[in-house]
Formats: C-alpha cells, sequence, structure tokens
C-alpha cells in the first residue's frame, strides 16, 4: 500500500500485485474497533487482571519475536527487556514465568518485510534519446538461492536477471514503468513474506523496458552520436528484450526494524560501474500474530493500552525518586514501543492518535508535563484526514477532547491552588496546560469532531471568574473569628484584604501575563474588579459596626486596615481598562472618625520613647564618628517614624491633608523642645559629684545631639513632602495660611534649638577664652624671640582644640572656632593698640596671629578662608604691618603709598609738571629734564607766583649721597618753561626697590619768608629704569604729572613715626611732612 505523503506526487495505474496490496490494506483501515476498554469513559488509567494479562502477552510476544538489528539508542538484549516488563506490569516472578513460557508456545507470527521503492536518481540512459523507461522487479531468495560466492571470495559474481530467473512470478513483484526519465518516482509499497531472516535476502532488478518501434521513429528520436550507437546495438538484440539498469541485493539480517536510504545500483559488468542510486524503505512487520488482544483489538488501541501502561510505570518511578518525569521515555520503554508499533505496521497516524489518547488520560490522573501531549497534537493536526476513522474512532477522540477541555477547564479554576507560586515550576506548568488546550481547540480534528463548543477564550474567561469568586468566599471562611469580638473581627477582615492585596500582586506579576500572552485574557483586571466589590462590602460591614467613635485599640486596628485599602487600591487597573466607577472608590472617607485616635497614637508613643531613651542616656558619644549620644540616635527614629506614619496615610483630601501635616509638624516641633529641656535635665543630673573635665565632656554631648536634633528638623520639609503639598492644596489654601502655620512652626522650632546650640558653645568658648588672653599677655611680657614666645599659646590652642574637636561635632567645633577665633582678634587688636609704640613687640603679635591664623584653619579642617578674613582680621593685619615695620620701613612705605596715590590723580586742578627722564645703564646716571610747568596756583598778591622746582631723590636714607637739586626761579608766571637738566649718580638696584622716587617739590619763591607750597609730582624711579638704554635726548618722551598736596587728615604711618620720639630720623620725617601738609592745608583754605 502507498504511505500518505504530505505532498502529493504525481500516481500511475499499478500493476495487479500492487492494486491488490493497496485494496487489502484501504479494507483493513475500515474496519470497526470494538469499545471494549470502557475506562475510557473515565480519567483512571488502570486496567483489570485479565486486560493486564493480555496486554502483557502482547508485550512478551513482541519482545520474542523481534526481527531486524537494534536501533542506535535501542536495548539490544531481550533479557533486559523481559525484565523492564515485568517492573512496569508488576508481575510476579512466578507469574511472569507462566506468561513467558505460554507466549513462546504460541505460534510464530508470519514475518513480512514491507518494502516502498520511492524513486531512483542517475539512472543510465538505454533509448536512443539519452532517457530510459525504468521499472523494477523485486522480491525474497532464501537459502542464498541466486547468489554464488568463489573460491577466493574476492568478488561477488555479478549476475543478470537474479529476480527474473530465479523467484517464481508469484513472488515476484514489478512496479510500474516511468517514461522517459533518469529520474523515476515511484512510491510504490510491496510486502513480501519470508520465514528465516538469517537465509532471506531482498533483490531488487531494475529495468529499461524496450517497446518496438520502427527505425524512423527512433531515427526522429536520435540527438546524437552515443544514440545512433544505441541504435546499432539494439539491431543486435531481439525485439522487445529490455536493458539491464542495475540491481540492489541486501541481506535482510543486516536491517534495522526500520530503513529509509539511497542505495546504489549495482552494475553486472565493469563498463558502467556508476549506475545511480534507488531510494527505498524497509519495515520488517509481522502479518499474523497468535496473541488474543492482536486478534480481538484494533493495532492502534493495543499500542495505546501498551503506551499508557508504560508511561505510567515511568512517571510514578520518578515520582518515586522525588522527581517529575521530563517526558523522555527510557530506552526500554522506547524500544519495547518502537517494536510493537513497527510489528503492527502502525500508521505514524495512528500512533500519533494512541498516544493522545494514552497521554490525554494519563494527564488526568497523573502528573507530568503538559508539553508531552504536544508532539501528538502536532502530529494529528498534520496528518488529519476525518475519512481514515470509523464511527466509534472518531467518538473516541471526541470524547478524548471534551474530557480534557473539561479537566484542563477545572484545574484553571481553581490554578490558585494547583498551581500555587511556592512550588517551583507552578508557572511553566499552567503555561504548559494552556499551550496544550489551545493547540488542540486549534486542531481540525477538534473543530471537525467538536463543532458546538465556545471559544476557549470565553470557557477560561469564565472559569476564571467563578474560580476568583470561589476563592475569595473561601478565604473570608478561613478567616472568620471564633469569637466575635470587635478586635477579632477587625483582625479576621484585615487578614482578608491582605490576602486579596497578595493574590492580586500575583496575578499582576506572573499569572496576567500567561493568561494574556496565550488567550488575551485580562486575569488581573478581571479578578481586581471583582474582589474589590466583595472587600468594598465586607470593610463597609465592619466599619459600620465600629461606629463613629473609635477607641486607640480600635484605632490601631483600622489604621493597619487604613493601609492594607490603601495598598490594594494603588493596583487599581488603568481607566481604559475598566467602564465603571470602583466601590473601592473614596474609600478613606470611611475612616475620617479614626483621624484624631491615630494622630494621638503617634505623638504619644514618640513621647514615650523620648522619655525613655533619654533617661537610659549616659551622654557618651556613640564613637570616635559618631559624636553624639544613643539619644539623639533614639529621637531620629522617633521623627523618622512619625514622618513614615504621614507618608503611609497620603490622605487623598488636600484640606484634610494639610490638617494632618500641621499636626505631624506641630507634634515634632513640640517633642524637639521637650528633648531640649529633658537632656540638659540629665546632663545636670549626671555631673552632680563629676569634674570640669567631665561636665565639658557631657556638655559638648549634649551641643551634638541638639545639633543632630536640628539636622533631623531640617529634613522635615522633604520628609512631609511639603513642596508637593503645597501645590497640591494651593488650589484650595491661602499661601498665607501655608506660610504661617508650616514654616512658622518649623522656624520656630529651629530658633529655638539654634539659640540652645549657641548657649552650648557659648559656654564652652568662655571656659577657653581667658585661657587665650592670658597667654597673649604672656607674649607681650616676654622677651623671648617671636617664633618662642608664642610656643605657650600654640601648646594651648593645640591641646584644648584637639579635646574640643574630638567631642563635638564638625558644625559644633565649627561655631567654637568662630566664636575663639573673633575672641583672639579682638585680645590681639586690643594689645596691637596699646603696643603701638615698640616695634618688636608688634612683631611678636604679628608672628602670633600669622601662626593663629594657621592654627585655627587647620589645613582644611577648620575654619573656611571666608570665616577666617573677617574685617576684624584684615585690620589687624594692616595695623600689625605697619607697627612691626622700622622707621625706614615706613617712610619706605609712605612713599610707595604717595606713587600709588600720584598714579591714582588725574586731575590737574593745582597745576601739572612736564619733565623728561632717562637712565644711562652704562654710566648710571639719571638724567632728568624739567621741561614746563602750566596751570600753577596764584600764591601771590599780585595774582601770580614766582615758581622754581626742587628735585629729591627719595627717601633720603636711600639716597644720603645725592644732593638736592633747584631749578631756576620764575618771576610772575604761572605757566613757567624752565628747560634745564639735572643728572644724578645712581644704581640700578636703588631704582628697582619700591617706594623709591624722584620727587618734584613746586615752590613759590618768598623772598621776606618761607617759600609757599604749589604742589608735589612723585615719579618711581623704576618707571624710568625700565626706558632706559642709549636713547637721544631727542627720542626720550615727556612724562606730565598732575602736581598734588599730602593728605590733611593724618597718614597713619606719619602718626606711628611720630609716636617714636627717640628715633631722630622719624622726628625729622614727620616734622617736614607735617610742614607741607600745614602748607597745604592752608592753601586750601
Amino acid at each position: 500500500m502507498t504511505t500518505p505523503r504530505p505532498q502529493p506526487l504525481r500516481r500511475l495505474p499499478l500493476l495487479r500485485q500492487a492494486i491488490k496490496i493497496r485494496r487489502q490494506r484501504a479494507k483493513g483501515l475500515q474496519e470497526t474497533l470494538p469499545q471494549t476498554d470502557q475506562e475510557m469513559e473515565t480519567p483512571s488509567h488502570h486496567f483489570s487482571p485479565e486486560e493486564q494479562a493480555l496486554l502483557y502477552e502482547e508485550a512478551l510476544y513482541t519482545v520474542l519475536h523481534r526481527v531486524g538489528r537494534p536501533e542506535p539508542k535501542h536495548v539490544a538484549e531481550a533479557a533486559e527487556l523481559l525484565s523492564y516488563l515485568q517492573e512496569a506490569f508488576h508481575m510476579k516472578p512466578e507469574i511472569h514465568q507462566q506468561l513467558l513460557q505460554k507466549v513462546q508456545d504460541l505460534e510464530k507470527p508470519l514475518f513480512c518485510l514491507k518494502v516502498t521503492v520511492k524513486q531512483a536518481k542517475g539512472i543510465l540512459g538505454k533509448d536512443v534519446s539519452g532517457y530510459s523507461d525504468p521499472y523494477c522487479l523485486l522480491g525474497i531468495i532464501e537459502q542464498g538461492v541466486g547468489t554464488t560466492e568463489d573460491s577466493s571470495g574476492s568478488h561477488r559474481r555479478r549476475q543478470k536477471a537474479v529476480v527474473k530467473n530465479t523467484i517464481p512470478e508469484d513472488q515476484t513483484h514489478r512496479t510500474q514503468v516511468i517514461s522517459q526519465t533518469l529520474s523515476p518516482v515511484w512510491d510504490e509499497t510491496f510486502f513480501l513474506e519470508f520465514e528465516d531472516i538469517s537465509s532471506a535476502n531482498f533483490h531488487l532488478d531494475m529495468w529499461d523496458a524496450d517497446q518496438v518501434e520502427s527505425v524512423r521513429q527512433k531515427l526522429g528520436e536520435l540527438t546524437d552520436l552515443h544514440g545512433l550507437r544505441r541504435i546499432f546495438k539494439e539491431a543486435r538484440k531481439d525485439k522487445g528484450q529490455d536493458d539491464f539498469l542495475g540491481n540492489v541485493v541486501l541481506k535482510l539480517q543486516d536491517l534495522r526494524c526500520r530503513e529509509d536510504q539511497w542505495y546504489p545500483l549495482e552494475p553486472r559488468t565493469e563498463t558502467y560501474p556508476d549506475r545511480g542510486q534507488c531510494h527505498l524503505q524497509f519495515l520488517l512487520i509481522h502479518k499474523r500474530r497468535a496473541t488474543t488482544a492482536s486478534r480481538t483489538h484494533p493495532s492502534y488501541t493495543v499500542h495505546r493500552h501498551l503506551l499508557q501502561q508504560l508511561v505510567s510505570h515511568e512517571v510514578t518511578q520518578h515520582q518515586a525518586g522525588s522527581t517529575s518525569w521530563d517526558g523522555e521515555l527510557s530506552p526500554q520503554a522506547s524500544t519495547i514501543l518502537f517494536l510493537h508499533a513497527t510489528q503492527k505496521d502502525l500508521s505514524e497516524f495512528h500512533q500519533s492518535m494512541a498516544q493522545w489518547l494514552a497521554y490525554s488520560r494519563l494527564y488526568q490522573s497523573l502528573e507530568f508535563p503538559g508539553s508531552c501531549l504536544l508532539h501528538p497534537i502536532t502530529a494529528i493536526e498534520y496528518q488529519w484526514i476525518q475519512g481514515r476513522l470509523n464511527p466509534e474512532q472518531r467518538e473516541e477522540l471526541a470524547v478524548s477532547f471534551n474530557s480534557l477541555l473539561t479537566y484542563g477547564l477545572s484545574l484553571i479554576r481553581r490554578f490558585r491552588s494547583i498551581f500555587p507560586l511556592s512550588a517551583s515550576g507552578s508557572p511553566a506548568r499552567l503555561q504548559s496546560l494552556l499551550r496544550v488546550l489551545i493547540q488542540m481547540c486549534k486542531m481540525k480534528a477538534f473543530g471537525e469532531l467538536c463543532p458546538d463548543g465556545a471559544p476557549l477564550s470565553s470557557l477560561v474567561a469564565e472559569v476564571l471568574r467563578t474560580g476568583t469568586l470561589e476563592w475569595f468566599h473561601l478565604k473570608q471562611q478561613h478567616h472568620q473569628p471564633m469569637v466575635q469580638d470587635m478586635q477579632e473581627m477587625g483582625k479576621a477582615v484585615l487578614s482578608l484584604v491582605l490576602d486579596v492585596t497578595g493574590d492580586l500582586q500575583q496575578c499582576q506579576r506572573t499569572w496576567n501575563k500567561i493568561f494574556s500572552n496565550t488567550l488575551k485574557i485580562d486575569l488581573f483586571s478581571m479578578a481586581f474588579l471583582e474582589l474589590q466589590k466583595l472587600v468594598a462590602q465586607r470593610v463597609e460591614e465592619h466599619l459600620a459596626a465600629v461606629g463613629s467613635v473609635v477607641s486607640p485599640e480600635m484605632g490601631e486596628s483600622l489604621f493597619q486596615l487604613y493601609l492594607s485599602l490603601k495598598e490594594l487600591y494603588q493596583l487599581v487597573p488603568p481607566p481604559p481598562e475598566r467602564d465603571r466607577s470602583l466601590d473601592l472608590d473614596g474609600f478613606h472617607k470611611w475612616f475620617l472618625p479614626a483621624i484624631p485616635a491615630w494622630l494621638l497614637k503617634t505623638y504619644s508613643v514618640a513621647l514615650a520613647r523620648l522619655q525613655r531613651a533619654v533617661q537610659m542616656d549616659q551622654l557618651v558619644p556613640l564613637g570616635e564618628l559618631i559624636k553624639h549620644s544613643t539619644s539623639a540616635v533614639d529621637l531620629s527614629t522617633c521623627f523618622a517614624q512619625i514622618s513614615h506614619t504621614a507618608r503611609q496615610l497620603a490622605w487623598p483630601d488636600p484640606e484634610v491633608a494639610f490638617m494632618i501635616t500641621v499636626k505631624f509638624v506641630e507634634d515634632t516641633c513640640k517633642l524637639a523642645l521637650v528633648y531640649c529641656s529633658l537632656i540638659k535635665a540629665r546632663a545636670k543630673e549626671l555631673s552632680v559629684n563629676q569634674d570640669q573635665a567631665q561636665a565639658a565632656n557631657m556638655l559638648c554631648v549634649v551641643v551634638n545631639d541638639m545639633e543632630q536634633l536640628r539636622l533631623v528638623v531640617l529634613r522635615l520639609p522633604t520628609q512631609l513632602s511639603w513642596q508637593d503639598l503645597e501645590q497640591w492644596a494651593g488650589a484650595v489654601l491661602e499661601p498665607e495660611q501655608l506660610q504661617h502655620t508650616l514654616h512658622a512652626q518649623l522656624q520656630g522650632a529651629l530658633a529655638g534649638l539654634d539659640h540652645e546650640i549657641r548657649s552650648g558653645v557659648r559656654t564652652l568658648a568662655e571656659q577657653l577664652e581667658a585661657g587665650i588672653s592670658r597667654h597673649i599677655q604672656r607674649i607681650v611680657s616676654e622677651s623671648a624671640v617671636p617664633e618662642d614666645a608664642i610656643l605657650p599659646l600654640m601648646r594651648f590652642l593645640e591641646s584644648e582644640l584637639h579635646y574640643m574637636n574630638r567631642n563635638l561635632v564638625q558644625e559644633n567645633f565649627n561655631s567654637l572656632l568662630s566664636l575663639l577665633w573673633t575672641h583672639t582678634l579682638s585680645v590681639l587688636t586690643q594689645t596691637a593698640a596699646a603696643q603701638r609704640s615698640s616695634p618688636v613687640t608688634s612683631l611678636k603679635l604679628k608672628t602670633a596671629l600669622q601662626n593663629l591664623e594657621f592654627c585655627f584653619y587647620a589645613e582644611g579642617c577648620g575654619l573656611s578662608p571666608e570665616a577666617l578674613h573677617i574685617p576684624l582680621l584684615q585690620d589687624l593685619q594692616r595695623k600689625l604691618e605697619l607697627q612691626a615695620s622700622s622707621s625706614q620701613e615706613l617712610i619706605q612705605r609712605y612713599f610707595s603709598n604717595r606713587i600709588q596715590q600720584q598714579a591714582d590723580t588725574s586731575s590737574e586742578e593745582f597745576g601739572a609738571i612736564t619733565i623728561k627722564a632717562s637712565y644711562r645703564l652704562s654710566e648710571q646716571k639719571l638724567r632728568i629734564e624739567v621741561l614746563s610747568a602750566s596751570n600753577l596756583l596764584p600764591l601771590d598778591s599780585n595774582g601770580t607766583s614766582d615758581p622754581f622746582v626742587q628735585l629729591t631723590l627719595e627717601p633720603r636714607h636711600e639716597f644720603t649721597e645725592v644732593a638736592p637739586r633747584e631749578t631756576q626761579k620764575f618771576k610772575k608766571e604761572l605757566h613757567p618753561l624752565f628747560d634745564e637738566a639735572f643728572e644724578f649718580l645712581v644704581s640700578p638696584e636703588s631704582c628697582q626697590k619700591e617706594g623709591n622716587c624722584l620727587l618734584l617739590t613746586v615752590l613759590d619763591h618768598d623772598t621776606l619768608g618761607k617759600d609757599d607750597l604749589e604742589g608735589e609730582a612723585f615719579l618711581p624711579l623704576s618707571a624710568v629704569l625700565q626706558l632706559s638704554g642709549d636713547n637721544q635726548p631727542g627720542q626720550v618722551p615727556q612724562t606730565r604729572l598732575p602736581l598734588t598736596y599730602p593728605a590733611s587728615n593724618g597718614d597713619p604711618i606719619l602718626q606711628l613715626l611720630d609716636i617714636r620720639k627717640s628715633d631722630r630720623e622719624a622726628q625729622a620725617f614727620v616734622k617736614l611732612r607735617r610742614q607741607r601738609a600745614k602748607q597745604a592745608e592752608r592753601l586750601g583754605q
């Protein structure tokens, strides 16, 4: 019989033998299968003892009458297979031996080789056209007929027409003739009987059918010289004689039960060794079996029962070993089932159907992967032709579909208990079940055999809804309290809501993905809508029983219930996935009567915890890095718990939410001030009978605790989300209301804390200020060099500040440093004012100030540069810089200031003088050309002046050898043209020194009294040195200098020089400069 193929091939009329075989096979497929296995009506997989005995007989018969070489992965030893069968059927040894002997006594089966000649390729072209008209003759020769070996055994003698000449005609089978091809396709099946496989050989001869044609016809087909040669060759042979194309000879004992491959066509001579290949399929089958099951039951039914028995054993064995069966049969089971299906010549379709019926029944009673059902589903779908099945088989298949569908829906309805997430692999098992149901419902067989069923997605959605309701009522009964007490009832409702929330979270995370991806069912939305309605009804009933007056104990229970409902409501699906309002909408309003109890409970718990924390605190730092004590940690935890409670409430109504936040802030600030009072009282209590150092330690800890408290209070706006609250409540509340409540409370609490912290730090600072003042006075009184004089002060600060730094947090330590720094600068300023006349003492103070700045900076660990460089420091630095300078240095600084004043002056209010200045480096000579003066002030009574210019190199202690010079005097002239040149012998080093300058003093000559001052101009020598070179006089640029007056309000440098009465140089300089200042002052009047 021709086996079914996935793609239809071209079929030609078959010969008589093949037609006979096909008709017999088709008749066998139409036989009615008797319905003897009544257990098909139930999901049980067990057989009765009689049925099991018949099935065991069938399995033993299959093993004992095995033919063909074993498959690569199959078991070869019959003893091993028999032992496996005994174990799989739970047969006792004596019963096994009885049945084995009974089977051995049965008549042997009729062995048959089922051969399918598929096609050939690359065969020889025997016709003049270059093609052939091939056909095959095939049969079986036993006892070596038709083949001989020569004495040497070097090669098999090739024979022509082995089948045609040796096998009787009634045992010879012939394919149809395929015309004009070199790649014929037959796809014909034949059954060849044999008795002894060890002596049986399969023979196939391929021939080219020769038809009688005229020479004219043959010449018409001629295409090349080879064709002409074939015409001459055919002329020599008998008319109608077929040409030999090749043959295939195989020993049956070398074949496996199933073979499917290409075999080379052997030649009879060496003329054409490559004659092509032939594709053959072999199946070693039993045509007649002596077992009762084979005689009374259809083959696929027996095979299904055997498969069911072996799979049941495999699953049970894995379960006994605490492992799950993965769908892979053992080698023994695979071998037995393969042999049985092959011997019974079961088609792939009937094997798949048997596997489906067995697996679908076992799946309902044993635990194994649903994926095992996918293979038979796919196989049945691929080969489905309804006409192959008789009515009983169709009914049997339909029943299996409905049974598995009903069973699968029952599992889906109870998926929460059947597939718990606590068991590993549950989601995969559920997904596997859904895939099986989906694939089954998509089958053509299911659609034709079960046409009236509803869509699978609708069935699954309905059982999911029903299962969800059943699960809720089951949970409600489970949590029903034994005693009808209000507290117990509250606990029961809370547990129920928690279970619902947990179930919905599991649906959202796990189950919804499975149902959505497979069936497009939104399980989560469906479950949420059903469960929230039931939960809302139950909670409202409970709150109605509680009433409007809420006790503290009941308030705690209601708070937990509120939080659980809030968590449940946060799972609400987006609006597009729900088409109506929810029963839980606005659930927070149900809890309004409980809010006062919640707030009071929160404050009471925090206050009690705070009091316990302070009472147990020993005011000892927690460590080197953590410098506050245990109570500060507990207080931070209390505040964090209050903030956590506020976040948990997250009241949806803005007005109520604002009032709740105000209350929380008020309670927090109240707790902060209570803590300050308690911790100070605790420090006072512990300081009794303690020395000053221990009391200072405790004071440091108290200050650190307050600082830690201040940081905690500062975090309140963030922890309570003030910004979001203000934006949210801004629509219903005025901005002033927000500012006058929340912010005012916070600022008041912070102000109180800052005051307490500053008070503590001030107390610590006062203990150190006296020591600092004492050591600064010692610097003044000691006669040591500045570096040695400040050592006691530095040692004192190092010791005390190191102690404070170790015991104070950084913020408080910086505050202490800032206070001490301000105090130190004040003491130094007072001391410096008292020692203005002593450069030596001022130098000590200057050195001390420099070291103190480094000390308080502490390489970045102390005060910041901004905190150090306050105006008080800068003023003190300027004063000490001047006081510590010598008289000559002060004079030098004075001229530097006048040079800067000259540079900053652009106004010619007092006139100007024009000069040329150059320096010859080779001669070390300074050349000054006084060209003119202009816009001089009239100092005489006649409205004019008698001007002249005095040239002096300043300061005088730098140019003691250089005498002053004067220009000629002009009478009654306000714009004199002097045009005079002067040269001064000056070294380059003197020109480079800061403050060295040329002083140009313009005077009004007075014959009877002192000359009057017209003005002064200062030319820095460093600027002249930059113009040095060999320039000719005409190339030197002119310099115009505005005339200036000395300051009349007193110069600090002159004041310092004035108090140095013992320094003649200083006194002479001050005298001269004050004369100039008086002249300028009179001129200004």
